[in-house]
């Protein structure tokens, strides 16, 4: 990626107007995330800021902050949305602050697969999330224009877990979201709001016994050296938002706008077909570090979890109810 000689007090000082900074005749900006190194939203933020420079010929570059050098969740939102953060991207229900209901899009076993979650995120077609957009925009000047596909989403513990009984009354890692809250509970456990960036800390200490995230995630962060177990309940298709500071996005060009937003479609793509390819492989690493995997043939009760998690969301978030009907009837 191409980098530019330009002063941060300079750059700070427009990107708090929720403007791009501008260098030279180029446009910069800076792309906040939490993922650490070898996970696949980290690997899709490098790639897509690398496509973006070469398909706006350097007119437009993205500096790219991982692994929550710039802060946590909220943080990074409250961040885009000031325009002191350019771009981020984290769960749809990370910018539940602003809109309630955009939560809707990481709700638990409402996708067929992979691909129906990218279809239903898609901000150029998804008529729900094209409503939902539309509030971001006016509600927290901020705008979704991507998406990705980290894979599905598994519980990891030190015991063995085969149905909610299993975690019943247990302090689980629950990702600081309402959302994941209410996921928590439907799964019988006690949820308890962990930050990513202290998730193997919490686990080592006890604070927490489970979490849930990725094979990809449970790799990447070495969780497999306080964890034994793994349930493959696949409740989430991982999907995440990537998005941006209005401001900031009305002050690029449409052509250059044009260019990013299919740059970053492609990438959703390949997210999805790196996810799919590497879940097989994922497994086999987690053995070979000691880790138990549990699937419907060893016992694991799928049907219990998504009752017992459906009928929590309902009742906790009456108003999904539409927007899941919406998602369901996508081809």
């Amino acid at each position: 990626m191409k980098t530019f000689s330009i002063s941060r007090a300079l750059a700070g000082a427009a990107l708090a107007l929720g403007l791009a900074a501008t260098v030279g005749n180029a446009q910069e900006l800076r792309y906040a995330h939490v993922g650490a190194e070898g996970d696949i939203q980290t690997r899709y933020a490098a790639e897509a800021a690398e496509a973006i420079a070469e398909a706006t010929n350097g007119e437009v570059t993205i500096q790219v902050f991982p692994a929550s050098q710039l802060g946590g969740v909220a943080e990074m939102v409250d961040g885009v949305r000031m325009g002191s953060i350019g771009m981020g991207h984290h769960d749809f229900a990370s910018l539940a602050r602003i809109v309630p209901d955009v939560a809707v899009f990481n709700a638990p076993f409402i996708y067929r697969d992979g691909a129906h979650a990218l279809e239903a995120t898609d901000p150029a077609s998804s008529p729900a999330l094209q409503e939902i957009n539309e509030k971001l925009i006016e509600e927290g000047g901020v705008r979704v224009i991507g998406r990705i596909y980290r894979g599905a989403r598994h519980i990891s513990s030190n015991f063995e877990v085969k149905s909610p009984e299993d975690l019943t009354g247990k302090p689980f890692r629950a990702v600081p979201l309402d959302l994941w809250v209410s996921m928590v509970k439907g799964f019988g456990a006690t949820p308890t709001p962990v930050e990513v960036s202290e998730l193997p800390t919490a686990l080592m200490t006890g604070l927490v016994v489970g979490q849930e995230n990725p094979l990809t995630m449970i790799n990447a962060n070495k969780l497999y050296e306080v964890q034994s177990h793994v349930a493959m309940t696949g409740h989430m298709q991982s999907i995440l938002a990537v998005f941006v500071n209005e401001e900031a996005w009305q002050g690029l060009s449409q052509e250059h706008r044009d260019a990013i937003t299919e740059v970053l479609d492609k990438k959703a793509h390949e997210s999805l077909q790196w996810a799919t390819e590497s879940e097989a492989e994922l497994v086999e690493t987690l053995e070979g570090h000691g880790m138990t995997v549990i699937t419907e043939e060893d016992g694991l009760d799928l049907n219990a979890f998504s009752e017992r998690v459906l009928e929590q969301i309902r009742t906790d978030f009456p108003s999904y109810e539409p927007y899941i009907e919406q998602i369901g009837q996508l081809q």
